[in-house]
């Protein structure tokens, strides 16, 4: 499927659209991103996804020429003209333009993109036998360096280099800890896991990025009358769950089945992964319709 690019107020294909090498991010890291997923041709959690870009611009002291409103406004804009029943947009804002790494010196007009195609990041047939995942030798960041509540082009460098340990070892995925031996994140997912009926999660101050997806599971999750809990949990967590799983925009809900060759419960997708798989599925249709305008608020 082609991809339709919105860049700074022109539409274009993908392969025409063009952003300056001076761009900060692109230079310095010095932007922002979500991906955000489209289902049945509607935008899943589209207000939850622009809430955390707009805390970050605010974090980050960008100078904001487009409100939130507009930019909603502008996504559905694109979602129509890209007429696509399932997809997934990658949303880019980033500080500027210019050479140099103090603010002060740039055009701090932020450049904004919206890109509008499809993702997938796992084979189809993972989603039913699960995710085999390795240990990563790569830490997350710590937030005396950057909130891992920002997410930040910047601060992905870790993830891609622990993304590169799974592939070497054949892996779906790569389990990164925190500095202090905790369990953060995988490389684009939450970490879930389940034991005596209970679903367990990193606490958000073990490092992670709190997605959109995940805080959507944890409350599906208590919907289906399963007790959840943010917890400070090791490896040894892992080894001794019932089940474990991974939650993202791009990743969805997919079972992860094993940990470093070490068989999490009996190897397979477990049931209470597989009630949560089902209920996020009626969750997707639930999103914020593009076919027909939306007036943007004055």
């Amino acid at each position: 499927m082609p991809k339709v690019v919105w860049l700074n107020g022109e539409l274009s294909p993908l392969e025409s659209a063009k952003v300056s090498v001076a761009d900060h991010a692109h230079l310095y890291g010095d932007g922002l991103f979500e991906g955000i997923r489209i289902y049945g041709r509607r935008v899943f959690k589209l207000d939850e996804h622009l809430e955390r870009l707009f805390h970050g611009t605010r974090y980050l002291g960008f100078e904001m020429t487009m409100t939130l409103p507009e930019m909603r406004a502008k996504i559905l804009e694109v979602c129509r003209a890209a007429d696509i029943d399932e997809g997934y947009i990658r949303l880019n804002v980033t500080r500027g333009t210019g050479l140099g790494l103090d603010p002060k010196k740039i055009d701090r007009r932020p450049n904004v993109m919206i890109m509008v195609g499809s993702l997938n990041l796992y084979a189809p047939e993972a989603f039913e036998t699960g995710l085999h995942v390795v240990s990563s030798s790569y830490r997350v960041m710590t937030a005396d360096s950057m909130d891992p509540r920002l997410k930040c082009i910047g601060r992905y460098g870790a993830n891609i280099l622990a993304k590169q340990e799974a592939n070497a070892k054949g892996a779906g995925e790569a389990l990164m800890l925190n500095a202090q031996g905790y369990l953060a994140e995988c490389t684009g997912d939450n970490l879930f896991l389940v034991q005596n009926g209970i679903v367990r999660t990193p606490n958000p101050a073990c490092g992670i990025l709190k997605g959109i997806t995940r805080d959507t599971v944890m409350g599906l999750a208590r919907e289906l009358g399963y007790e959840v809990t943010e917890e400070f949990l090791t490896s040894f967590d892992v080894f001794t769950a019932d089940e474990a799983f991974l939650t993202g925009t791009a990743a969805e809900v997919i079972p992860m089945v094993s940990l470093d060759d070490r068989a999490i419960g009996d190897g397979l997708p477990g049931p209470v992964t597989r009630s949560i798989m089902r209920r996020f599925r009626i969750e997707t249709t639930r999103g914020v319709p593009f076919d027909v305008a939306e007036p943007v608020p004055a």
